[in-house]
Parts: structure tokens; C-alpha cells; sequence
């Protein structure tokens, strides 16, 4: 499995792998590869432009990149799971003083400065554009100040770059996020070591929204709570050893109800009420 080495998707990718319950060693920072231990897992960390190849060529069985860099990459990939972060979108801007206000005004011969040369090409030549791609591997927000480019291609996610370097956005080639990607060589090979690790990283992502909580509650409330709180299945009900009037409730709930629920259940004449954090949650 490969995954970025530096970058804006780095640390949370490891932060996922960890969650899931690989276990990476003490000292895996300071290498480029390393095998989980007790598992048949090899992870290499490499650079998140070069893992699109990596997969495609069958170096790796699976990996974790932006889909801006699969795009840019051509490789026919097979996305397996969005993670929801690292949200971007690789866009064409220009300077504010400009002529250009959108890809209509764009002449033949344009200078554009990119750290995506490939999907650069294939918009413009689409659209019938001869344009001069000036490939950078990075700050192509400075490259129109000092005039290497005319226009950049580059990543947005807020804008705030941009507007510093007194840029602006005219039109977006591709939205993207971190994705999970394989091939269907290596679906075909490995699929149940890859779907594994696929669910294994879903499961740490469905937990993190979701709170466990555990309370007393009067059993003469037990229909009404059912209502409020159904839980994954409804909650969990368990009887009290000496207790009649009471029971034990255990239920998965949104970790952004969890104001409301505490409050409720007390108004309710709920007691030890409980709520936990949740590594991996399948569903």
C-alpha cells in the first residue's frame, strides 16, 4: 500500500492507517517503508503524485491520493473509497488586472505555469486552446508576478492563496478529495486483502461522528427513549440485577447530539449517564 510521504493528505492518512489498527512500529517516520506488524501489509511512502503509477504499473496493490492527482496521472484507476478530506479543486486563475475573465479569452500561446502539466494539456486542447505549459513543482502562485506564466493551474481550497498572490479563479478542470484507489489487476488478485484494509479505514471514519452512550433509565420512560434514541438498530435494553423500575440503555448516537441526548435523558430521570468514543464502528 502506498501513501504520501509530505503533503497536505500525509498526516491524516497515517492517522487513519493507525486508527484502524495497524501498528507501524515506533520509528516508521524516518523510513520509506515499512511492514505492519502481525499483518501481510507492506506500506511505502512515497510521493502522492507518483502513487496514481505506482498502482497502475502493479508496484503497489492499493494506495491513498487526491483525485487531482489521479486525473492528472491519466492512469484508468478503480476509486474504492472517498475519505472526506484533503477537499481542493484544481482550477485555472489569473491576475486580477487580467484581460482574461474566462477560458474563451485565453490566446494561442498563453504561458501556463502548473504542477499538473498532463490534465493542464488535455483541458486546453479540448477546448481548442495552443497554449505554452510551464510545468513547476511548486508556488506557480508567484509565477505570473514574476513573469515566467501568464495564468497558473494550480489547487484552491479556500482561495486565500490566490487572493494574496491577486489571483483570481475563472474555472475549476476538477473537484477532488483523498481517495482510497486500486486496479482492477490488483482487485482480481488480492481483493480480500484489499477490501479488508478498505473496511477496516471506512469503519475508523464512520466512528469518529459517533458518540456510545450508556445510561439508567426508568423504565416507564423505556418507550420514549426508544423513539428519541434508535440508535444503529434501537438501543440496547438491559435489565438492572435488583431494579424493576430501571434499565440500562446502550445506544450509538451523533457526536453532535450529545448536548441534547445528556440533557434529555436527565430532564427523563436518567442516572450514570455515560458517553465514550468510539475507534471503529461497522455497520
Amino acid at each position: 500500500m502506498a501513501v504520501p510521504n509530505k503533503g497536505r493528505l500525509h498526516d491524516r492518512t497515517v492517522d487513519l492507517l493507525l486508527k484502524s489498527g495497524l501498528d507501524l512500529g515506533e520509528d516508521w517516520g524516518r523510513k520509506l517503508y515499512v511492514t505492519a506488524k502481525n499483518q501481510d501489509i507492506e506500506i511505502v511512502f512515497v510521493r502522492a503524485q507518483d502513487i496514481p503509477e505506482f498502482i497502475n504499473s502493479g508496484a503497489v496493490d492499493l494506495g491513498i491520493t487526491g483525485q487531482d492527482q489521479i486525473a492528472n496521472s491519466g492512469c484508468k484507476l478503480e476509486e474504492v473509497l472517498e475519505l472526506g478530506f484533503g477537499h481542493c479543486r484544481l482550477s485555472v486563475a489569473v491576475p486580477e488586472q487580467s484581460s482574461i475573465k474566462s477560458i474563451d479569452d485565453i490566446k494561442d500561446g498563453c504561458r501556463i505555469a502548473t504542477s499538473f502539466p498532463k490534465i493542464t494539456k488535455r483541458f486546453f486542447d479540448a477546448k481548442g486552446k495552443k497554449v505554452n505549459i510551464i510545468e513547476v513543482s511548486g508556488a506557480a502562485e508567484i509565477m505570473p508576478y514574476m513573469g515566467v506564466a501568464d495564468i497558473i493551474v494550480d489547487l484552491v481550497s479556500s482561495g486565500s492563496t490566490l487572493k494574496m498572490n491577486r489571483l483570481v479563479e475563472i474555472e475549476s478542470l476538477v473537484q477532488s478529495q483523498a481517495v482510497v484507489v486500486t486496479s482492477k489487476k490488483a482487485l482480481s488478485k488480492s481483493k480480500s486483502g484489499i477490501m479488508d484494509m478498505v473496511n477496516s479505514i471506512k469503519s475508523v471514519i464512520e466512528a469518529e461522528s459517533k458518540k456510545y452512550l450508556m445510561a439508567d433509565v426508568p423504565t416507564s420512560k423505556l418507550k420514549e427513549i426508544s423513539k428519541l434514541f434508535p440508535g444503529l438498530a434501537g438501543p440496547t435494553v438491559m435489565n438492572i440485577s435488583g431494579r424493576d423500575d430501571m434499565v440500562a440503555i446502550h445506544v450509538v448516537i451523533e457526536k453532535s447530539d450529545v448536548y441534547d441526548a445528556v440533557n434529555t435523558l436527565q430532564r427523563m430521570g436518567a442516572k450514570g449517564i455515560l458517553t465514550l468514543p468510539i475507534d471503529r464502528l461497522v455497520q
